[in-house]
């Protein structure tokens, strides 16, 4: 389930991440945000590479849903 869930994520992130590997999948979009949820930070590094392709998944899986 772990492995869809990233795949899923890869495909909404960007198209460099659709066709990442699960490692670099972990490595860009899942350490850095479990680091700071760990420790009760409150925002992204500045300087971090993958904040963008991130914060469009964020968006993207947290807007609601277009009506039918």
């Amino acid at each position: 389930m772990a492995y869809n869930l990233l795949r899923a994520a890869g495909a909404l992130t960007s198209a460099f991440h659709t066709k990442a590997t699960t490692a670099t999948l972990r490595a860009h979009l899942v350490q850095v945000p479990a680091r700071i949820a760990r420790s009760a930070q409150r925002d992204l590094p500045r300087n971090w590479r993958w904040q963008k392709a991130w914060t469009h998944l964020f968006d993207t899986v947290h807007r609601p849903p277009e009506p039918a």
